[in-house]
């Protein structure tokens, strides 16, 4: 690497828009695909042409979110979303992916483990496998933009069990109220 080379500044801001109440109640609806983007993904930088490739994906199907798979030892295993991290529920559990080079800490992973601690969820980060995300008794993305929100249906099939197939789940209800009130409380 060259010495003594000055720093490139980039800086952009776009005004943020919180899930919609028809979100907030319908849930998203979200499509899986190979994570195919390269070995770190939890580098951040403004060439992040996997994450918009994959994004595109979710959008040609009318999805809110690609869910990324990554192949390793004979499965696919749950990476993270194109721009969001993505959590399941089982048990009454909140399990998400541990932080990897794989995987893009967001912001909101030490936010949903203080959120879980003060809501009464037991929080854990072990890898999750493509069964498990469509076996769980709820899937939730977080990100900035998202905060905490509910996934519905993947590549077209509900999320959950019983009664609260295809809905927002009571954990995902649990969250979404401390996530509220820990942002008052920052205001």
């Amino acid at each position: 690497m060259p010495q003594g080379v000055p720093p490139t500044v980039f800086a952009m801001s776009n005004p943020m828009e919180a899930p919609t109440l028809e979100m907030r109640h319908k849930g998203l609806s979200c499509v899986t695909a190979r994570d195919f983007r390269w070995e770190r993904g939890d580098i951040k930088s403004i060439s992040m042409l996997g994450n918009v490739l994959a994004r595109q994906l979710s959008v040609d199907q009318g999805a809110a979110e690609t869910i990324l798979l990554r192949a390793h030892e004979g499965g696919l295993w749950l990476t993270e979303g194109s721009h969001s991290n993505v959590w399941i529920v089982k048990d009454g559990a909140l399990l998400g992916v541990p932080k990897n080079e794989h995987v893009l800490e967001g912001i909101r992973y030490e936010l949903l483990r203080e959120l879980c601690e003060e809501a009464g969820v037991a929080f854990n980060l072990r890898p999750i496998s493509d069964s498990e995300l469509r076996q769980a008794d709820e899937v939730l993305l977080s990100s900035a933009s998202k905060e905490v929100i509910a996934v519905t249906h993947i590549d077209g099939e509900p999320v959950g069990h019983g009664a609260l197939r295809g809905k927002p789940g009571p954990v995902y209800q649990r969250l979404h109220e401390a996530y509220q009130l820990a942002k008052r409380e920052h205001e």
